[in-house]
């Protein structure tokens, strides 16, 4: 069955994926990561400290923070400053678990990492973008910290990305924007490293259950997208991942 998406794009196509690395000033790592319309700033800082039930055993650690700033949807969402919804509460853990297995924490050593995602301009797969994007700020936050000989060499065991598929009007696609979001039977977010191992699969039917050859074909979709982005990761880069 064809589909005509409101980009023009094929089902198996990617949005314009871009990211523009020490977008700030301070933060050892940064990068404005672009999925489409959908912009968010991701931020690696460093504290030379971790939380107490990694006191004392020289290992490392890394936690995210993920923000819809009030701008960032057509209406001003209010700021979540005393409490977090439910919904950012689940983001931020699924991006902290991401980048996790990206490290090697004995070799980090006792000092902790915070990836931070604020969305600037939300167009659906916030969260993945913020995966994909993180996983660049995190890479460049280590990459300081050889520079200040703090660490030997990356202590990098995973590249790591993210990409949403879904079943739109019968039609699996993509990276999904969200008008087609909004319109979706099946919603999935998928989370891989460079060795084809999935680290998430997140998916749900809003409307009709999904057979197990539509699953198999999201995840075909979400494999193939993925080893787009690192490619694009490491093109970014400019280096070589784990050098």
């Amino acid at each position: 069955m064809s589909l005509t998406r409101p980009d023009g794009r094929l089902p198996e196509a990617l949005r314009s994926v871009s990211f523009q690395r020490n977008f700030t000033k301070y933060a050892p790592g940064s990068v404005l990561v672009k999925f489409g319309d959908t912009h968010v700033l991701c931020t690696a800082s460093i504290e030379e400290e971790v939380p107490r039930f990694l006191k004392d055993t020289g290992q490392g650690w890394l936690t995210a923070e993920y923000r819809l700033l009030p701008g960032s949807t057509q209406q001003r969402r209010p700021r979540e400053v005393a409490k977090i919804s439910g919904r950012t509460a689940e983001i931020q853990r699924l991006i902290g678990r991401s980048l996790r297995s990206a490290l090697d924490f004995t070799a980090l050593g006792p000092r902790t990492l915070t990836i931070d995602a604020d969305v600037l301009q939300a167009d659906g797969g916030t969260r993945t973008a913020a995966i994909t994007g993180g996983y660049v700020a995190l890479y460049d936050a280590l990459r300081w910290l050889c520079s200040q000989d703090q660490i030997p060499s990356l202590p990098l065991i995973h590249q790591v990305a993210a990409v949403s598929v879904g079943i739109v009007d019968q039609v699996e696609v993509l990276d999904l924007n969200y008008v087609e979001d909004t319109q979706a039977s099946v919603d999935m977010n998928v989370v891989m490293t460079d060795r084809g191992d999935f680290i998430e699969v997140q998916g749900t039917a809003e409307g009709q259950p999904f057979s197990p050859r539509q699953l198999q074909i999201l995840l075909e979709r979400a494999q193939q997208g993925i080893r787009e982005l690192m490619i694009l990761q490491q093109q970014a880069l400019k280096s070589e991942i784990g050098g």
